[in-house]
């Protein structure tokens, strides 16, 4: 139902109460930034095939308040702007026909935020590109059954048994990362570990580090780990679990 004014009766004087009422519309899923890792995907880590397989799956939509947390509360106001292929009048044109719009979308799947940033500079070294915001889900859906693992310029995806393709869970302040020694490659280990250890069920993220395996461990800390598109799959991290 849409919001309209007349509809409420915020004081009642007769009896004493102030009531006070939010009003959303979260048809689009939860998230929440004290909770949920954001992901910021630079214009270089779109280039990737599954980057691309899970960019067009994504659909536009007006913002909400979800996306209001991806973006710095002066930057706000581009999320309500056209882009200037749209509009050349936008007040994100910059310079004619540069641009620095912000577009809204939702993945349908999981349901989460996502922003597409855009930079366009016309001049010397024209640069047209778009980066993205987003928020990673704490576990996958109650029915997916993890099958692979997925790793590609510094991006984290999950592939289910029904082959739909999900960023890897990840927990607000507990980073993934790989190639090096350090709390990164720990707490991806420790998903991982945690994933194989559970048949690929239901694993939410934010496994502790110490219950990484050391067989994981040290692949994630390896240097070949880092090196182009990797794929493991849950059959894979189970034997290193075996090793």
């Amino acid at each position: 139902m849409t919001f309209e004014p007349v509809d409420l009766n915020l004081t009642d004087p007769t009896t004493g109460y102030l009531h006070f009422v939010l009003y959303t519309e979260a048809r689009l899923g939860i998230a929440s930034s004290s909770l949920n890792a954001e992901l910021d995907i630079e214009a270089s880590q779109t280039v990737t095939p599954h980057f691309q397989e899970w960019l067009s799956r994504l659909e536009r939509c007006e913002p909400n308040a979800m996306h209001c947390t991806l973006v710095e509360p002066t930057k706000i106001p581009s999320l309500f702007h056209p882009c200037v292929t749209e509009d050349q009048n936008s007040p994100a044109a910059i310079s004619g026909s540069g641009c620095t719009c912000r577009r809204a979308f939702y993945d349908p799947q999981f349901g989460l935020p996502v922003v597409g940033e855009h930079f366009k500079h016309v001049g010397t070294g024209d640069t047209d590109q778009w980066s993205y915001k987003t928020y990673a889900p704490l576990e996958l859906r109650p029915d997916d059954i993890f099958s692979s693992f997925i790793t590609g310029r510094g991006l984290f995806w999950a592939r289910t048994d029904k082959g739909d393709l999900s960023i890897l869970p990840q927990k607000h302040a507990l980073g993934y990362n790989i190639g090096y020694s350090g709390g990164g490659p720990h707490a991806l280990a420790a998903y991982l570990t945690q994933i194989a250890r559970n048949n690929g069920g239901t694993t939410p993220a934010g496994t502790p580090y110490e219950d990484a395996h050391p067989a994981i461990v040290a692949w994630t800390q390896s240097s070949a780990a880092d090196r182009g598109t990797n794929e493991l799959s849950l059959s894979d991290l189970q034997a290193m679990l075996e090793s």
